[in-house]
C-alpha cells in the first residue's frame, strides 16, 4: 500500500485544516485506517483510527471532539478534519493502516512523506 498525504498548511489558532490520505497498490478497503502525527523534537503518537466500513473511530484525548476522521473507500482516500486547531497540534500528519478498532499503533512499518500542519497563535 503507497500512502500520500496532503492538504496541510499554516492556519490560526481556532481555524479550522482538513487533510487527506491517498492509498494505492492495495487493497485499501481491507484496512482498519489511522492518523499519526508528529512534533519536533517529539516521537509519533496516534491522532484517530477508522475501520473498514467507517462506522467505528476513536481518537486520542487531546483531539477528541475537534477533529474527525472519515474515509471513502471508492476514491481510497482518508481524510481528517481539524476544527479548533491549537498550536500544539502543531505537526507532521502521517496515515498508516492499524490492526483493528481501538488500536493506536501502525500495522505498517513503512509511512508517506506526511504533510505539515503548523497552528499559528
Amino acid at each position: 500500500v503507497f500512502l500520500s498525504e496532503s492538504g496541510g498548511g499554516l492556519v490560526q489558532a481556532g481555524g479550522s485544516l482538513r487533510i487527506s490520505c491517498g492509498t494505492s497498490g492495495g487493497a485499501f478497503a481491507w484496512y482498519d485506517m489511522g492518523w499519526f502525527r508528529q512534533a519536533p523534537g517529539k516521537e509519533r503518537e496516534f491522532v484517530a483510527g477508522i475501520t473498514t466500513s467507517g462506522t467505528g473511530t476513536w481518537y486520542a484525548d487531546t483531539v477528541k471532539g475537534r477533529f474527525t476522521i472519515s474515509r471513502d473507500n471508492d476514491k481510497k482516500m482518508v481524510t481528517l478534519q481539524m476544527n479548533n486547531l491549537k498550536s500544539e497540534d502543531t505537526a507532521v500528519y502521517y496515515c498508516n493502516a492499524v490492526s483493528g478498532w481501538g488500536v493506536t499503533s501502525p500495522s505498517l512499518t513503512w509511512w508517506g512523506q506526511g504533510t505539515q500542519v503548523t497552528v499559528s497563535e
